[in-house]
């Protein structure tokens, strides 16, 4: 019987111990621009347009780091804005922002809100300025809890999870190519338990509320329920659902 350290040099050995992922920091919230308050505790959206929540997060690829933006739809879960590029430069949480307002065809809602964390990218002055100059109101977490932003971070768990984490994505041409594939896919033939186990783009064509899968107390929701599912969607693969009670 091998002791424990043979042990795992034969499952290494073997490929059978997961490698630790590398972790990069993509949020400097030490900055001079101004920071906005946190306007969305307790509040739930019941229709598609009430909040966008944003993000960025980064992927590995053989030449190097790309970083992703996001913007998704709180209600249907619809990614409706989104950009790769190699630096954590505002300019692509910018282009991610304008393709988001840009599928909104002119009809801007009233009283959108857009919510991200405290990042330079979010707060500098060509950021703000857009979502001012379309009257979005502007919310940011107080605090590095994810769960201030969370439906945001599960959006991109579920990406890197299901799809991205088991690429070998090889640049950045690769990433958008990837991306692209991968959020078409996301936003049209996965369906979600938070929408009735409807796509996001079908949720995001229905004015109405879906049933509440959040968890409130006094301060936030919090994920605290998980459970797995598996699903069949038109034949295509199968995938399995993480069930988390603020979120999907």
């Amino acid at each position: 019987m091998p002791g424990r350290d043979a042990f795992f040099n034969l499952m290494r050995e073997n490929g059978f111990v997961l490698r630790k992922r590398k972790t990069r920091k993509t949020t400097n919230s030490r900055h001079h621009f101004r920071k906005f308050e946190h306007l969305i505790i307790g509040f739930e959206p019941t229709t598609p347009n009430q909040l966008w929540v944003s993000d960025i997060t980064y992927l590995e690829t053989v030449d190097g780091t790309c970083y992703l933006s996001l913007v998704t739809d709180a209600c249907s879960h619809k990614i409706v804005g989104w950009a790769v590029g190699e630096t954590l430069e505002a300019l692509h949480p910018v282009a991610a922002l304008r393709m988001a307002l840009e599928g909104l065809n002119g009809k801007m809602p009233s009283g959108l809100i857009h919510h991200s964390d405290r990042g330079v990218q979010y707060c500098c002055n060509q950021y703000v300025q857009i979502l001012q100059d379309n009257n979005v109101s502007i919310s940011m977490t107080q605090s590095g809890d994810p769960l201030e932003n969370a439906i945001a971070e599960r959006i991109n768990g579920i990406l890197k999870g299901e799809w991205l984490n088991d690429l070998r994505l090889k640049n950045l041409d690769d990433c958008q190519k990837e991306l692209t594939r991968i959020i078409t896919f996301y936003n049209d033939k996965r369906p979600h338990m938070s929408v009735d186990m409807q796509t996001p783009s079908l949720a995001h064509t229905v004015a109405k509320k879906f049933k509440s899968r959040w968890k409130k107390n006094a301060k936030e929701p919090q994920a605290v329920e998980k459970k797995d599912l598996l699903c069949k969607t038109q034949g295509v693969c199968w995938f399995t659902i993480t069930h988390c009670s603020n979120q999907l």
